[in-house]
This record gives structure tokens, sequence and C-alpha cells, in this order.
């Protein structure tokens, strides 16, 4: 395998509260332009509406086309310009009407309305309408409620997973360690004003399961290393375990973000909010992974020696040595 470091010696638990303090300030700073913005910006798959996809001859001006959205009654509409990749003109636009009345006729209104402002501004011929979709509120509501299910289902599932498979306290570390790293992307979709869409909840699902994946590697070096270290301190065994996985982090998770990278640097706006969801989560989930699970991990084994030490634990009485307890638990039935 191909080494980036000869053995390195970091100790990552040393530096656990810098970790914490970085993503403490990344969840306060994205979650108040959210609180700020009275929530996500969400697009027409879960507000519901009329979007409009709007091509001219000529670069258009936004304020002209506001105003005569303004004159058709349409004055709450959201226009979007689009840059094309090649030229970077921006001869594309999409207007979004937001859309109470479920019925066809008035989303159908909403449709001809913006084409009839369109005329009234540039006239016919000046622009083509490449495309219209035209989404109920009440459907976006339920597919805004069936991303959250969806998304708490993949955490629960990866939860009983770990649990099983390491032991209960891992599996907590990992599930909080993964949500962390949804709740910052969310954050940054605020701060820099991305949309909300199905395709966006693709990307946190497909960062669930690529931060998951990093997070068990680590996990599972912890887990040897703790058969063969049984006499070293908890947090020893966790710093060598993530050293040794290092440069395979830096391997997988560096030629994957320099691939979605590119995606949304050449991608267009189509996939834009889509890449910009991977490229932070890429960032965010991998980091998370020896600064937030591992720690998590460390500090509820030294908080339970602790109780041990103490006499009120579990295990009082019969404390382990350093590390021996933890090489126990991980340890299959069949070895101990």
């Amino acid at each position: 395998m191909i080494e980036f470091f000869k053995e390195p010696n970091i100790d990552w638990m040393g530096k656990a509260k810098y970790f914490y303090a970085l993503s403490g300030l990344l969840l306060l700073v994205g979650w108040a332009s959210i609180l700020a913005k009275g929530g996500l910006y969400y697009g027409i798959d879960f507000k519901g509406g009329t979007n409009v996809d709007v091509r001219f001859t000529q670069p258009p001006n936004i304020d002209n086309i506001r105003k005569a959205l303004t004159a058709q009654g349409l004055g709450n509409s959201e226009i979007q310009s689009i840059s094309d990749v090649g030229t970077g003109n921006s001869n594309e636009v999409q207007i979004f009407v937001g859309q109470k009345d479920l019925s066809d006729e008035a989303r159908d209104s909403s449709k001809a309305q913006v084409i009839a402002a369109l005329n009234a501004a540039y006239g016919p011929g000046s622009f083509t309408i490449r495309g219209a979709e035209i989404v109920g509120a009440k459907v976006g509501a339920e597919l805004r409620r069936q991303a959250v299910f969806v998304t708490l289902y993949a955490l629960g599932g990866m939860l009983l997973y770990i649990a099983f498979r390491f032991e209960w306290v891992f599996g907590a570390a990992a599930v909080l360690a993964v949500f962390h790293d949804v709740l910052i992307t969310l954050g940054f979709f605020s701060l820099l004003h991305y949309e909300i869409s199905l395709t966006v909840i693709a990307a946190l699902l497909t960062l669930v399961g690529y931060s998951m994946n990093d997070t068990i590697v680590i996990f599972d070096r912890i887990r040897e290393n703790n058969r063969l270290l049984r006499k070293e301190d908890f947090a020893v065994v966790v710093n060598k375990s993530i050293n040794q996985t290092l440069s395979r982090t830096i391997l997988t998770s560096g030629l994957t973000f320099l691939t979605v990278l590119v995606l949304f640097l050449m991608g267009g706006q189509v996939l834009r909010a889509f890449s910009f969801a991977l490229v932070v989560g890429i960032v965010v989930g991998t980091y998370s992974s020896f600064g937030i699970a591992a720690p998590l991990v460390v500090w509820w084994h030294h908080w339970k020696d602790q109780k041990a030490a103490a006499g009120t634990g579990p295990a009082a009485g019969n404390k382990p040595r350093n590390g021996e307890g933890a090489a126990r638990r991980l340890a299959p039935a069949g070895r101990r």
C-alpha cells in the first residue's frame, strides 16, 4: 500500500479539544445563518410551485425581469441566473413561483403569467422556454418529511450494525460524528445560499455512507491493536491506530475529493449543489472520523475507568489493566 508517512507519531487525542472547538464554531456559524434566514433554502422538490427555465438570446437584466413579474402579480418570485460553464455568459435564468393553490388551473396560470411578463419586457422571440416543472406544495412537504426519515433510518441502521460488530459506544460515537457532518454541511448550504433538492439529499446519504466507512476502518484497527497492546492506555492505542491508517485515509479521501471538486467546478449549474455537498462532506467526514468519533470513544472509556477506580462503576472491584478491558470487550468471543 502507498504510504505518505513513515510511522507517524501524532498525538490526535491530545488535540481533541481543538477538534471540538472547530466543530462547535462551524456548527454555530452555520446554524446561526439558518436561523437568521428563517430556515434552509429548499428547491422546488420540497417547496412546491412552478419553476420555469428560460434561455435568452442576450444576457438579461435581472431587475427588469423582476419588475415585469411584479407587474403580473408575481413579485414574490425567485430568480436565479445560470452561467454557462464554457463561456461564462449568463443567458439562462430560472424563475420560481411559490404556489399555495394546488389546483392545476392555478399552477398553469403561474407559468402563463411568467411567459406573459417576459413577452412584455423583452418581446416574443428574444427567449425560449427550456422547461417547466410544477410540484404541488403538499407533495413538497411530503418529500421533505420522507427525506428526514430516510436519513434517520440510515443512521439508525448503521448504529445497530456497529453496536453489533464492535460495541454500543462505538456505534453511538460513529452516528454522532456522521450527524455532525450532515449538520455542518447544511450550515454551509445556508451560508452560500445553495438550495436543498432531492439530488442534494442523495449527496447527503452518500456522505453518510462515506464518512461511516472511514470511521469503521479506524475502529477496526483500534480493535486489532487492543488485542496486541493490552497494557497500553486506550488513548495511546487510538492514536497509534489513527496514525497507522493515516496514509489510507489521505489516499482514498484525497482522490475522492479531487474528483468531486472537478465536478463542482466543471459540472455546470445542474450539478453544482450536489457536488458542493460532496466537496464539503468529504472534508468534514474525513476529519470527524479521527477528530470527533475517536475522541468520543476515548472519553467514554476514560470516564468508565474513573468510575471503576472510584468504586461506583459497573466494573468496580474488578478493574483491568490499562486498555485490557477494552481489548476483552472488542475481541471476538472465540479469542477471549
